[in-house]
């Protein structure tokens, strides 16, 4: 059956936002890791969704983006007419710009789109609307990055969306700040968040990982992100769907097929 639209229309697709502030960097250094699909496009077309109530976030992302492709053209988008004008305050059009808009992406086609904490305040079901309304408006070959994280960026997860749905799923933590990694559960995406209990896959990774962690242990005496290396390794060998490796380990993230966790 059909999902129904349920957003809210207008001036830009969504509500109007919660979220005060975030710092995102986690999602930036590895989208920096992956220029593959930014180097090729035509058009370097990349959309922030929902920056907050400073632009600074968009300006690092740009500053970012940049060492990858030089010629990157960003776009903040933000319903609230206050926090575009913020954002008009500090850009530097064509290649940094703000607008209003929401989920319909204010026109854009963008081949990269970053949407944090945005889904935080919708039901479950709306998030999956989002999801089909953004990658919608999305270039041919365009990658959505859409998550959650803390207020300072040492708790972050996201899923990448791309024309063929869902792909990945992704654990980014500071290990000298977690007791176990399932400490991130309060920041899971909306897709997933609600998901967190015994028989759903999201719940057993998360026990999975705090396994890992408890035998990691002897690894602490080499340091959090030792013991977080050998619990990523030890998650792999135990047949977890892992897509990276060592060397992003070594930074708090693991990524696996989204398989491993759709509910």
């Amino acid at each position: 059956m059909a999902r129904k639209p349920r957003l809210a229309a207008g001036p830009g697709l969504g509500l109007p936002p919660r979220t005060t502030n975030r710092t995102p960097a986690p999602v930036d250094r590895w989208m920096t890791a992956r220029p593959e699909f930014l180097r090729a496009a035509a058009d370097p077309l990349v959309v922030d969704l929902g920056y907050g109530s400073t632009p600074v976030t968009t300006v690092e992302m740009a500053a970012r983006l940049r060492v990858v492709r030089p010629d990157v053209r960003v776009l903040g988008l933000e319903i609230d007419q206050d926090r575009v004008d913020a954002g008009k305050a500090v850009a530097d059009p064509p290649s940094l710009d703000f607008r209003r808009g929401g989920f319909e992406l204010a026109g854009a086609r963008p081949v990269l789109l970053r949407a944090f904490n945005v889904l935080r305040q919708y039901t479950e079901e709306q998030s999956f609307e989002a999801w089909d309304t953004m990658l919608s408006r999305m270039a041919p070959g365009g990658i959505v990055v859409e998550g959650t994280c803390d207020e300072i960026g040492r708790r972050c997860t996201w899923v990448t969306l791309t024309a063929d749905g869902p792909q990945t799923f992704t654990l980014a933590l500071k290990p000298s700040g977690i007791e176990v990694p399932s400490d991130v559960a309060e920041r899971l995406p909306k897709a997933l968040i609600h998901k967190n209990v015994p028989g759903e896959r999201v719940h057993a990774l998360l026990a999975e990982l705090d396994a890992c962690w408890a035998t990691a242990a002897p690894f602490a005496p080499f340091g959090p992100r030792a013991r977080w290396v050998e619990a990523a390794r030890l998650l792999a060998e135990r047949g977890w769907p892992v897509v990276d490796d060592r060397k992003r380990w070594r930074l708090g993230e693991i990524s696996l097929e989204w398989a491993a966790v759709a509910p």
